[in-house]
């Protein structure tokens, strides 16, 4: 990869002093300015780290939002009954062991740990755990997707909680253990239509939170850790450093100058064409690339101008992955292109409807949407800059379309805007998001679920997901899976674009940190 640095400039066109950059950058973030020569800034003030993150969290409320940026905060302070190892095992967590089932995957049952604290010094106990259950069934996108699912949910003793299900639900343990959308344990006093008090039960809680300047959460000394080994997401948690300063670093340039400057710890999604200049920022900074972290992807609105699947269908026509992903993510190191969603080797690998991938045809696509009955109407795209490769694809898709005679509308806002405008049908046609790469096919894009922005909903859809769902066996559940992905290509709900490699960068002196979907930095020192 090559990369161009050129010196920054003042106004009057002169480069500035890197020292004072930094100095209006502290300012600018509310962090002292002491300190920040050496890059020592993110170790003062007994232990507290500066990590820059891609906004502000729209919400502290775990359920609420499949955003990434909030399940990354508080994953810290809330936990779930399971999550995930480093090969994406499901692994107890608040649970005391791995789920059991009965009547033939009809009832779940679930052992609760015994002797976990809160926050505020009260024990769980499983009343918390069947309130917060019965709340992220009731508010949470994911959590909907799983009461539909369920008859009940229950206290079968001081110690094990019990789901009835109505039929098999072979997804049930994965969706428990995300973070986002997070099935979290909370105490029930603090349950809330609109949460106030933020109480959980792991390696930190919330301290301090100034909207636009920073998330602070502090170590909880009365933390009751996992005996296991650190394992993924799993086994001990350890809170090494003393506070977290999570700070929203809207522009993707701040992030790379604070961390090359040493004001931050940690930078996260940093634009690729940075790459050049991270790894010449000498032995104080250590690029970060993700493997197969994720993949781009667009989601159509059921409920707009695309409307109807076979103007959805014109659309698909007119994309050409390849290209958006190139203008993505330019070097090719970064992304990847295919119309699997799942890798090779792995039990849900498919090719089917991969005649409508990349298929990039502007005259087919016109004479889709002719078909269709498109009269002009302008295709809404909702884009941010905050995450830029979102910007780079909304771009080339709109010209993508216009060689289609397809009419578009890009509407550029924030991130936390663009999570405000999706939930409402009538101000957008697509917006442009990304998910990590999970081995559960349910965990996303949450538009396979129900109710999620998209509002994808028909017969068919709900015939092939109870098959899949229903079915236990990975072995022959594998299998369904490609009949659900040819349906997502026949009725466009989304389009997924490829799969691309992440860029972040630490501090050399932040040690013990693992590059992940959902940076954590529990079992993380300060060198």
């Amino acid at each position: 990869m090559q990369s161009r640095t050129f010196p920054a400039r003042t106004c009057s066109g002169q480069p500035s002093d890197p020292r004072r950059r930094q100095v209006l950058l502290a300012g600018a973030l509310g962090l002292p300015a002491l300190g920040l020569m050496g890059g020592r800034a993110f170790a003062a003030a007994g232990q507290s780290v500066a990590l820059a993150m891609i906004g502000e969290p729209q919400t502290l409320d775990p359920m609420l939002t499949t955003a990434d940026l909030v399940g990354t905060l508080m994953q810290h302070v809330y936990e779930p009954l399971y999550t995930f190892d480093s090969h994406w095992r499901i692994v107890p967590m608040l649970a005391a062991g791995m789920p059991t089932m009965q009547d033939g995957g009809r009832r779940v049952d679930i052992p609760v740990r015994q002797g976990v604290a809160f926050h505020d010094g009260q024990p769980m106990k499983m009343s918390d755990v069947v309130a917060s259950l019965k709340r992220w069934m009731a508010v949470s996108p994911r959590g909907k997707s799983v009461a539909a699912e369920v008859e009940a949910v229950e206290a079968a003793s001081d110690t094990v909680l019990t789901l009835r299900m109505k039929a098999p639900y072979a997804p049930l343990p994965a969706q428990l253990a995300l973070p986002t959308s997070m099935a979290a344990i909370m105490p029930e006093r603090t349950i809330a239509a609109q949460m106030t008090e933020f109480v959980g039960t792991g390696p930190y809680r919330l301290k301090e939170r100034r909207p636009d300047q920073y998330t602070l959460l502090e170590k909880f000394d009365q933390y009751a850790a996992r005996t296991e080994a650190p394992d993924g997401y799993g086994g001990r948690r350890i809170a090494h450093i003393r506070e977290l300063r999570f700070i929203p670093v809207p522009d993707a340039n701040t992030r790379v100058e604070g961390v090359l400057s040493g004001q931050f710890a940690y930078a996260d999604l940093l634009p690729v064409d940075a790459a050049g200049r991270l790894e010449k920022g000498g032995d104080q900074v250590v690029p970060l690339i993700g493997k197969n972290f994720g993949f781009p992807y667009l989601v159509f609105n059921t409920r707009g101008t695309l409307a109807t699947a076979a103007l959805r269908q014109a659309a698909q026509a007119a994309i050409g992955a390849e290209e958006l992903m190139a203008a993505a993510f330019g070097d090719p190191k970064f992304f990847s292109i295919g119309a699997n969603f799942f890798p090779q080797g792995t039990p849900y690998y498919s090719l089917a409807g991969a005649q409508h991938y990349n298929v990039n045809d502007p005259k087919l696509a016109a004479d889709l949407a002719k078909k269709a009955g498109y009269a002009g109407k302008p295709i809404r795209i909702l884009a941010s800059r905050q995450y830029e490769f979102h910007y780079n694809l909304a771009l080339v898709l709109a010209e993508q379309f216009k060689r289609a005679g397809l009419e578009t509308d890009l509407q550029v806002v924030d991130w936390a805007t663009l999570l405000q405008r999706r939930n409402d049908p009538a101000l957008w046609d697509i917006y442009i998001t990304h998910s990590g790469l999970f081995p559960e096919p349910m965990l996303s894009p949450p538009q396979l679920g129900a109710n999620a922005p998209g509002w994808w909903e028909s017969p068919e859809k709900k015939a092939a997901l109870d098959a899949f769902n229903q079915e236990v066996d990975l072995a022959r559940r594998g299998p369904l899976w490609g009949a659900v992905q040819a349906l997502i290509y026949e009725q466009v709900p989304f389009i997924e674009l490829g799969k691309f490699n992440s860029l972040s960068a630490r501090s050399a002196r932040l040690q013990g940190y693992t590059p992940s979907a959902w940076p954590a930095f529990w079992n993380v020192k300060l060198a």
